[in-house]
């Protein structure tokens, strides 16, 4: 049985190589020559599949290791008859990490506490509801909106529905507006620029903006706009419109930059293998055996004393090196901003160079706190955002 794997699948090799014989390849690179002979097919989001790719060729199953199935031609398989997966859920976490540290990041370079502010999360799907977790812990206020969950919830008589409220009430009232939401451009619930100029114009004067879903979720041109008046002080961007491509004007602009890795960390990556090639051993109906054993952590453990730590300021100003720490997310903003120069097609290149060699970073459970002298409320913050306390 031949199989093509995406290079950038962590344990991709290991995992499928006991199912047959396994090709490796840059998955922006694959291309219908390369998928023909092949049998199962394994990607990232880099790859687009459709008929272009997998027309003449004997693809038996696919599997998406990344949440997102925007890269996909789902019609498409299905009239095929091909069998599919994705991997829901299985970078959550690393995404939540990813904001957590945004906000570290921001708050202590701008000198804000971000205990009381409000959080507008759009998109509360399994990424959505691990940042709101975050968030919460935090001691922020979130307003949640999901048209579709609401929805859901309503018609099944839920009083969870009334948790989540429309997307003007977010823009109108949240100091901090995180996106994540899927990239779709049709119906009701079509989320294509769903911030453009008119959503802008609504925004709460001051708010800081993260986009860690799509590129295309947000108009640039509207982003920039609001920049420069002054209603957006200050913006995080992981998602570009025309990645690998990027707008060097937004990157130039955007307090903190990164090629769309905020659910890098190497849990997120292990998860999606992880759960495509289950999903092919239950197709090809096979006992999964997983040799996904992840190596010690960079930052194993970190001794915090709280002794002293009585407010949310002071809180925060002892949470901030250690998330830091185990993820330095300056780092990621650096190496993005050495590629900003670039000619446009290197810059292409580069942006995708960023991602394939993207460093080891663990998520905050991989660390222990040994903590003393905290108080209940700060190792339930330690809690919140995943770490292991003891």
């Amino acid at each position: 049985m031949n199989i093509l794997c995406d290079q950038n699948m962590p344990y991709a090799r290991e995992a499928f190589s006991r199912l047959g014989r396994v090709t490796l390849k840059p998955g922006r690179q694959i291309g219908a020559e390369d998928v023909r002979d092949a049998d199962l097919l394994f990607t990232r989001s880099t790859t687009k599949v459709g008929p272009e790719l997998l027309d003449g060729s004997h693809i038996r199953f696919y599997g998406s290791s990344v949440i997102g199935t925007d890269h996909i031609d789902i019609p498409y398989l299905e009239r095929r008859g091909i069998p599919w997966c994705s991997a829901p859920g299985c970078n959550a976490e690393s995404v939540a990490n990813y904001i957590t540290a945004a906000l570290f990041r921001l708050s202590g370079k701008e000198g804000f506490t971000l205990a009381g502010k409000t959080a507008g999360v759009v998109g509360v799907g399994n990424v959505g509801t691990r940042v709101c977790r975050h968030l919460s812990a935090l001691g922020l206020r979130v307003l949640r909106n999901d048209p579709p969950v609401r929805r859901r919830l309503a018609e099944a008589g839920d009083p969870e529905a009334e948790r989540y409220v429309p997307l003007e009430r977010v823009l109108e009232e949240a100091d901090i507006v995180t996106l994540h939401v899927p990239l779709t451009d049709e119906g009701s619930d079509a989320t294509y620029h769903l911030l453009d100029a008119a959503a802008f114009a609504k925004l709460k004067r001051g708010v800081i903006l993260i986009n860690a879903a799509r590129g295309p979720v947000l108009d640039t041109d509207s982003l920039l706009a609001s920049l420069d008046n002054g209603t957006v002080a200050h913006t995080v961007i992981d998602c570009w419109e025309g990645e690998p491509s990027f707008r060097t004007d937004l990157a130039a602009r955007a307090d903190l930059t990164t090629p769309h890795i905020a659910g890098h960390a190497y849990e997120g990556k292990v998860n999606g293998t992880a759960a495509v090639y289950r999903s092919a051993c239950s197709f090809l109906g096979v006992e999964a055996e997983e040799p996904f054993i992840l190596p010690p952590p960079p930052v194993p453990y970190w001794e915090l004393d709280g002794k002293g730590a009585g407010t949310e300021t002071a809180e925060e100003a002892l949470l901030r090196p250690l998330v830091l720490s185990v993820y330095d997310i300056e780092a990621d903003h650096r190496r993005f901003q050495d590629i900003r120069g670039l000619p446009e097609g290197e810059r292409a290149k580069a942006f995708d160079k960023l991602r394939s060699t993207y460093p080891m970073r663990r998520q905050f459970d991989a660390t222990e706190v040994r903590l003393k002298n905290g108080s209940a409320r700060l190792a339930a913050k330690l809690r919140g955002l995943g770490f292991k306390v003891v």
